[in-house]
């Protein structure tokens, strides 16, 4: 039976069983929120170790993006900035007050909005990975650039990994079902 279908008996008309999406829905809430707590990490620690000539360079995706702005990028830096930083941690926190039980109370044309946020932003956060695969691809065309993944590739692809599960969990349909 799947969700927001009810078991109704044949003979007299009564609702036999009526699930609940609350179960995944908590489950969603619990992962989203293990994934904002890996959040902070995957930003800040260095993703990214770049060794040219002797000349080595860590960075991370914060101090990329403010980098890349500062420099005049602005096209790339608010691509990583909006990409990395602000979809993922919205869509993050957008889903945890979707699924938080409990003392959350947001009215329904809230939840929709925010729920079709998700489903937009879902598909448009991380796109700046593309972004610097590319880059790397290029920076290894040339013999003299070493390019190594740093710690915060372990923290960044956490939270990744635990963004996508917490959506496939969540439930929509167990928000109207309240």
């Amino acid at each position: 039976m799947r969700s927001g279908q009810r078991a109704i008996c044949t003979r007299c008309g009564d609702v036999i069983a009526h699930p609940s999406g609350e179960h995944t829905n908590r489950m969603c809430a619990a992962i989203a929120l293990a994934a904002l707590i890996c959040y902070p990490m995957g930003i800040l620690l260095p993703v990214l170790r770049l060794e040219e000539m002797g000349y080595v360079s860590e960075t991370s995706i914060w101090a990329g993006s403010i980098s890349l702005l500062s420099q005049g990028q602005w096209i790339v830096g608010l691509v990583v900035l909006l990409c990395s930083i602000v979809i993922p941690v919205m869509k993050l926190l957008g889903l945890f007050i979707l699924t938080m039980g409990g003392g959350v109370s947001i009215a329904k044309r809230h939840k929709s909005a925010v729920y079709h946020w998700i489903e937009i932003a879902g598909r448009w956060g991380m796109i700046d990975v593309l972004l610097v695969a590319i880059l790397i691809a290029a920076l290894k065309l040339g013999d003299m650039v070493a390019v190594t993944p740093g710690p915060g590739v372990v923290a960044f692809t956490a939270c990744v990994a635990l963004s996508l599960v917490a959506a496939a969990v969540f439930d929509p349909h167990a928000m109207w079902d309240e």
